[in-house]
């Protein structure tokens, strides 16, 4: 039984940054998924893939890791390089690049 901590990334659908500021403590997978043999679902027997605990802070999920005896590994979040424009930058001037459709 092997954790994982992270910080979720944005999600690609909105531009938005909701549900990305908790830290997240998972389980990786103990054994391969595999189809039903009825429907073709996928299943596994493996309980533990369906756990996913959130926390406020990194310190917390890791003092819940070592207090329960898991190992885990910590995933840093990347920090995104915002790039502020304004609208009416578009019709600026003194642009640098010529305007084109």
């Amino acid at each position: 039984m092997f954790a994982r901590i992270y910080r979720p990334s944005k999600t690609a659908m909105q531009s938005g940054r909701a549900k990305t500021h908790d830290w997240v403590l998972d389980f990786a997978p103990a054994s391969a998924r595999t189809p039903d043999p009825l429907m073709g679902w996928s299943s596994s027997s493996d309980m533990n893939a369906q756990v996913r605990l959130s926390f406020a802070t990194r310190e917390e999920a890791v003092a819940y890791a070592t207090k329960h005896g898991i190992p885990f590994r910590i995933t840093e979040p990347r920090v995104s390089k915002r790039i502020i424009k304004a609208y009416a930058d578009n019709f600026a001037t003194q642009r640098m690049e010529p305007w084109t459709h």
